[in-house]
């Protein structure tokens, strides 16, 4: 009853069903002051949507820092209670499966996140996730993974205080623009598997890694960039099955790609403008 770090895993059968009435009865006299983590993890729809409210709302009222509920394949959507999106004590957030609703009300704030991984889940309009991003003012750390199903067709991301951005969209998502304003990031990583992308990124001064997994020329996604420390970049050309030779020539820093029938392929120049200290290229 004093533990600070909590989690609960669910499965089908009867075993789920009594670990619901053990925290139905026991969270609610829970005694830290503080809950420093709380975790629910649930298969096969053994959690149900009222109990999850019901406890989070407790765990708010307990200052929880970190929260992370992993649904897969649960019956019915889960919209998350209103007053977890105004929790003053929350630094991590994680929320995981395609039955988590994001539904976030007008009144959020949330003064002290700094973590926050989006994966595989659903939104409940096209503001949602821009309304939770404009209200976390010291936002380090983001991480979203999309889904065909997530109801968002465009992406935007402003946030002045992020440090850390991860991206990861499957080919099936809407190639509508992606708005991405992040003046202190230092780490970039994007997977997007779309044949057809649109990015409009301000400048980034102060970036240092960069991660970029695309399917076609990535220049659009360091037009903004003047500096790395590293810089992966992995590109899969559908329609080139071998690539026999590349290369990098510094100061022009033109990429040169040759494929089976000798003719050779030249990418802009998108490193024209970047200092790079380290420089790892893959082509599929």
């Amino acid at each position: 009853m004093w533990l600070s770090k909590l989690e609960f895993y669910f499965s089908d059968g009867s075993e789920s069903a009594c670990l619901r009435d053990f925290i139905a009865k026991n969270l609610p006299l829970h005694k830290a002051p503080i809950i420093e983590s709380l975790r629910f993890c649930s298969f096969f729809g053994s959690l149900q949507p009222k109990d999850l409210k019901s406890w989070v709302r407790i765990a708010v009222s307990r200052c929880v820092r970190e929260l992370s509920i992993s649904l897969h394949d649960t019956t019915a959507a889960v919209s998350l209670p209103s007053s977890l999106y105004t929790c003053k004590s929350l630094v991590t957030l994680k929320l995981y499966g395609k039955k988590v609703l994001l539904d976030v009300p007008r009144t959020v704030f949330l003064p002290s996140l700094k973590t926050l991984q989006l994966e595989r889940l659903r939104y409940s309009d096209e503001d949602s996730l821009r309304l939770l991003l404009s209200y976390c003012p010291v936002l380090e750390d983001l991480s979203i993974v999309r889904e065909d199903y997530d109801n968002l067709r465009a992406l935007v991301v402003i946030v002045p205080s992020l440090q850390r951005l991860s991206l990861e969209i499957p080919g099936n998502c809407s190639s509508d623009g992606y708005v991405i304003v992040t003046p202190s990031l230092k780490y970039f990583k994007v997977v997007d598997y779309r044949e057809s992308m649109s990015y409009l990124i301000e400048q980034m001064p102060e970036l240092e890694e960069a991660d970029i997994v695309v399917l076609q020329y990535p220049e659009k996604l360091l037009e903004s960039v003047t500096f790395f420390k590293r810089l992966s970049i992995r590109v899969i050309f559908n329609t080139y099955t071998e690539v026999i030779c590349f290369h990098v020539m510094f100061p022009t820093s033109y990429f040169l790609l040759k494929d089976t029938k000798s003719d050779f392929l030249s990418l802009n120049p998108f490193l024209l403008c970047c200092h790079v200290c380290r420089l790892c290229i893959v082509m599929e």
